[in-house]
Protein backbone atom coordinates (compact mmCIF):
# COMPACT_ATOMS: atom_id res chain seq x y z
CA UNK A 1 0.00 0.00 0.00
CA UNK A 2 1.37 3.50 -0.93
CA UNK A 3 1.50 5.64 2.76
CA UNK A 4 -0.66 8.45 3.17
CA UNK A 5 0.68 11.92 4.08
CA UNK A 6 -0.10 14.47 6.71
CA UNK A 7 1.39 17.86 6.48
CA UNK A 8 1.37 19.49 9.90
CA UNK A 9 1.80 23.11 11.65
CA UNK A 10 2.42 22.96 14.56
CA UNK A 11 5.20 24.40 16.25
CA UNK A 12 4.70 23.01 19.81
CA UNK A 13 6.45 19.59 19.76
CA UNK A 14 3.94 18.49 22.50
CA UNK A 15 0.93 19.52 20.12
CA UNK A 16 2.48 17.96 17.13
CA UNK A 17 3.06 14.78 18.13
CA UNK A 18 0.01 13.92 19.81
CA UNK A 19 -2.08 15.06 16.65
CA UNK A 20 0.31 12.89 14.68
CA UNK A 21 -0.32 10.17 17.17
CA UNK A 22 -4.47 11.13 17.18
CA UNK A 23 -4.39 10.43 13.02
CA UNK A 24 -2.60 7.34 13.64
CA UNK A 25 -5.05 5.88 15.87
CA UNK A 26 -8.00 7.39 13.55
CA UNK A 27 -6.45 5.77 11.00
CA UNK A 28 -5.97 2.55 11.91
CA UNK A 29 -2.35 3.20 10.03
CA UNK A 30 1.01 2.74 11.28
CA UNK A 31 4.07 5.47 11.47
CA UNK A 32 5.82 3.98 8.18
CA UNK A 33 1.97 3.89 6.43
CA UNK A 34 1.68 7.86 7.53
CA UNK A 35 4.65 10.16 6.46
CA UNK A 36 4.54 13.27 8.26
CA UNK A 37 6.07 16.48 7.24
CA UNK A 38 6.15 19.54 9.73
CA UNK A 39 6.00 22.72 7.24
CA UNK A 40 6.47 25.13 9.93
CA UNK A 41 9.93 23.59 10.60
CA UNK A 42 11.54 24.59 7.18
CA UNK A 43 10.60 24.67 3.46
CA UNK A 44 8.39 21.75 2.01
CA UNK A 45 10.31 18.97 0.34
CA UNK A 46 9.92 18.49 -3.48
CA UNK A 47 6.60 15.54 -2.86
CA UNK A 48 5.55 13.38 -5.57
CA UNK A 49 1.83 12.90 -4.89
CA UNK A 50 1.21 10.02 -6.79
CA UNK A 51 3.41 8.24 -4.70
CA UNK A 52 0.92 8.79 -1.81
CA UNK A 53 -2.35 7.42 -1.40
CA UNK A 54 -3.88 10.58 0.14
CA UNK A 55 -3.18 13.45 1.47
CA UNK A 56 -4.12 14.82 5.18
CA UNK A 57 -3.96 18.47 6.59
CA UNK A 58 -4.12 19.38 10.31
CA UNK A 59 -4.67 22.51 12.28
CA UNK A 60 -2.25 24.77 13.47
CA UNK A 61 -1.81 27.97 14.92
CA UNK A 62 -2.81 30.07 11.32
CA UNK A 63 -5.50 31.93 10.36
CA UNK A 64 -5.95 32.24 6.99
CA UNK A 65 -7.98 35.48 7.12
CA UNK A 66 -5.59 37.60 9.35
CA UNK A 67 -4.33 40.24 7.30
CA UNK A 68 -1.47 40.05 5.84
CA UNK A 69 0.93 42.07 7.20
CA UNK A 70 -0.05 40.21 10.54
CA UNK A 71 1.26 37.16 9.42
CA UNK A 72 4.87 35.90 9.81
CA UNK A 73 7.56 35.43 7.57
CA UNK A 74 6.59 30.67 8.11
CA UNK A 75 2.84 31.92 8.01
CA UNK A 76 3.26 32.86 4.52
CA UNK A 77 5.67 30.84 3.10
CA UNK A 78 3.39 27.81 4.23
CA UNK A 79 0.72 29.05 2.84
CA UNK A 80 2.55 29.96 -0.37
CA UNK A 81 3.12 25.98 -0.60
CA UNK A 82 0.00 24.91 0.32
CA UNK A 83 -1.52 27.05 -2.23
CA UNK A 84 0.80 25.35 -5.21
CA UNK A 85 -0.18 22.08 -3.81
CA UNK A 86 -3.83 22.33 -3.82
CA UNK A 87 -3.26 23.62 -7.44
CA UNK A 88 -2.40 20.06 -8.31
CA UNK A 89 -4.92 18.27 -5.69
CA UNK A 90 -7.66 19.79 -6.75
CA UNK A 91 -6.76 19.52 -10.66
CA UNK A 92 -6.06 16.09 -10.72
CA UNK A 93 -8.69 15.29 -7.98
CA UNK A 94 -6.41 13.44 -5.73
CA UNK A 95 -7.65 12.13 -2.29
CA UNK A 96 -7.20 15.20 0.66
CA UNK A 97 -8.87 16.16 3.66
CA UNK A 98 -7.89 18.92 5.41
CA UNK A 99 -9.48 19.67 8.81
CA UNK A 100 -9.94 22.92 10.52
CA UNK A 101 -7.17 24.73 9.40
CA UNK A 102 -7.70 22.63 6.28
CA UNK A 103 -11.06 24.22 5.39
CA UNK A 104 -10.11 27.34 5.71
CA UNK A 105 -6.56 27.20 2.99
CA UNK A 106 -9.11 25.09 0.74
CA UNK A 107 -11.59 27.43 1.20
CA UNK A 108 -9.69 30.51 0.46
CA UNK A 109 -7.71 28.58 -2.68
CA UNK A 110 -11.13 27.75 -4.38
CA UNK A 111 -12.33 31.60 -3.93
CA UNK A 112 -15.05 31.09 -0.51
CA UNK A 113 -15.01 33.76 1.95
CA UNK A 114 -12.94 32.90 5.50
CA UNK A 115 -13.30 35.17 8.28
CA UNK A 116 -14.42 35.49 12.31
CA UNK A 117 -18.05 35.28 11.94
CA UNK A 118 -18.39 32.21 12.75
CA UNK A 119 -15.42 31.21 14.97
CA UNK A 120 -16.64 28.84 17.82
CA UNK A 121 -14.74 28.28 21.17
CA UNK A 122 -12.95 25.02 22.43
CA UNK A 123 -16.36 23.08 22.86
CA UNK A 124 -18.09 20.08 21.30
CA UNK A 125 -21.43 20.70 19.13
CA UNK A 126 -23.78 18.81 17.15
CA UNK A 127 -22.87 18.46 13.32
CA UNK A 128 -25.61 17.56 11.00
CA UNK A 129 -25.24 16.07 7.60
CA UNK A 130 -26.73 17.26 4.80
CA UNK A 131 -28.81 15.37 2.11
CA UNK A 132 -25.34 15.77 0.12
CA UNK A 133 -23.35 14.51 3.08
CA UNK A 134 -25.75 11.52 3.60
CA UNK A 135 -24.96 10.06 0.32
CA UNK A 136 -21.17 10.74 0.40
CA UNK A 137 -19.34 7.56 0.84
CA UNK A 138 -16.57 9.41 3.24
CA UNK A 139 -19.30 9.96 5.74
CA UNK A 140 -20.58 6.20 5.51
CA UNK A 141 -22.07 5.03 9.11
CA UNK A 142 -21.74 8.41 10.55
CA UNK A 143 -25.00 9.57 11.98
CA UNK A 144 -27.28 12.03 10.26
CA UNK A 145 -26.48 14.46 13.43
CA UNK A 146 -23.22 13.75 15.36
CA UNK A 147 -20.92 15.37 18.39
CA UNK A 148 -17.47 16.99 16.94
CA UNK A 149 -14.75 18.82 19.05
CA UNK A 150 -14.42 22.33 17.68
CA UNK A 151 -12.06 25.52 18.13
CA UNK A 152 -10.99 27.62 15.71
CA UNK A 153 -11.05 31.52 15.59
CA UNK A 154 -12.19 31.48 11.82
CA UNK A 155 -14.44 29.61 9.19
CA UNK A 156 -15.49 29.51 5.91
CA UNK A 157 -18.64 32.03 5.81
CA UNK A 158 -19.44 31.75 2.16
CA UNK A 159 -19.35 28.18 0.30
CA UNK A 160 -16.55 28.02 -2.59
CA UNK A 161 -18.67 27.91 -6.00
CA UNK A 162 -16.96 24.56 -6.52
CA UNK A 163 -17.39 23.31 -3.28
CA UNK A 164 -20.69 20.76 -2.31
CA UNK A 165 -21.67 21.02 1.35
CA UNK A 166 -21.31 17.89 3.37
CA UNK A 167 -22.26 19.31 7.13
CA UNK A 168 -23.52 21.99 9.04
CA UNK A 169 -23.71 22.96 13.06
CA UNK A 170 -25.69 25.98 14.25
CA UNK A 171 -22.81 28.09 14.99
CA UNK A 172 -21.06 27.56 11.79
CA UNK A 173 -22.75 26.60 8.73
CA UNK A 174 -19.75 25.31 7.44
CA UNK A 175 -18.61 22.23 8.69
CA UNK A 176 -17.51 20.02 6.15
CA UNK A 177 -17.22 20.27 2.39
CA UNK A 178 -16.06 18.53 -1.08
CA UNK A 179 -14.65 19.84 -3.59
CA UNK A 180 -14.90 17.37 -7.11
CA UNK A 181 -15.11 13.68 -6.42
CA UNK A 182 -12.21 13.00 -3.68
CA UNK A 183 -11.13 16.87 -1.91
CA UNK A 184 -12.45 17.21 1.22
CA UNK A 185 -12.19 19.27 4.48
CA UNK A 186 -13.66 19.83 7.64
CA UNK A 187 -13.86 22.67 10.19
CA UNK A 188 -14.55 19.90 13.09
CA UNK A 189 -11.18 17.50 14.27
CA UNK A 190 -12.12 13.98 12.73
CA UNK A 191 -8.98 13.20 14.75
CA UNK A 192 -9.38 14.77 18.27
CA UNK A 193 -10.89 12.74 21.22
CA UNK A 194 -11.18 13.82 24.54
CA UNK A 195 -7.31 13.27 26.08
CA UNK A 196 -6.16 14.79 22.69
CA UNK A 197 -8.25 18.45 23.05
CA UNK A 198 -7.60 18.23 26.68
CA UNK A 199 -3.62 18.51 25.71
CA UNK A 200 -4.17 21.17 23.02
CA UNK A 201 -6.27 23.25 25.79
CA UNK A 202 -3.29 22.92 27.70
CA UNK A 203 -0.34 24.09 24.95
CA UNK A 204 -2.49 26.28 23.73
CA UNK A 205 -4.20 28.11 26.74
CA UNK A 206 -2.34 31.73 26.22
CA UNK A 207 -2.89 31.34 22.38
CA UNK A 208 -6.30 33.20 22.27
CA UNK A 209 -9.02 31.02 22.51
CA UNK A 210 -9.84 30.95 25.82
CA UNK A 211 -8.94 33.40 29.27
CA UNK A 212 -6.52 31.09 30.73
CA UNK A 213 -7.63 31.05 34.03
CA UNK A 214 -10.96 29.61 33.11
CA UNK A 215 -8.56 26.68 31.31
CA UNK A 216 -9.84 24.16 34.28
CA UNK A 217 -13.17 24.93 34.15
CA UNK A 218 -13.07 24.53 30.17
CA UNK A 219 -11.20 21.00 30.73
CA UNK A 220 -14.35 20.08 33.16
CA UNK A 221 -16.71 20.87 30.90
CA UNK A 222 -14.95 18.89 27.56
CA UNK A 223 -13.88 16.21 29.50
CA UNK A 224 -17.70 15.20 29.91
CA UNK A 225 -17.99 15.11 25.92
CA UNK A 226 -18.15 11.97 24.49
CA UNK A 227 -17.39 11.72 20.78
CA UNK A 228 -16.56 8.58 18.47
CA UNK A 229 -18.20 9.41 15.05
CA UNK A 230 -15.96 12.00 13.36
CA UNK A 231 -12.75 9.24 13.48
CA UNK A 232 -15.25 7.10 11.05
CA UNK A 233 -14.31 9.86 8.66
CA UNK A 234 -10.69 9.13 8.59
CA UNK A 235 -10.91 5.43 8.61
CA UNK A 236 -13.38 5.52 5.36
CA UNK A 237 -10.64 7.39 3.78
CA UNK A 238 -8.40 5.05 4.52
CA UNK A 239 -10.66 2.44 3.29
CA UNK A 240 -11.80 3.68 0.25
CA UNK A 241 -8.19 5.38 -0.78
CA UNK A 242 -5.45 2.65 0.65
Amino acid sequence: MRPFLLLASRPEDEAADDEYAAFLRATGLDEPQLRRVRLEAGPMPPLDLGAHAGVFLGGGPFNSSDPAEAKSAVQRRVEAELSALLDEVVARDLPFLGACYGIGTLGVHQGGVVDRTHGEPISCVPVSLTGAGRADPLLDGVPEVFDALVGHKEACRVLPSSAVLLATSPACPVQMFRVGRNVYATQFHPELDVPGVVTRVRVYQHAGYFPPAEMEDLIGRISRAEVSAPSRLLANFVARYG
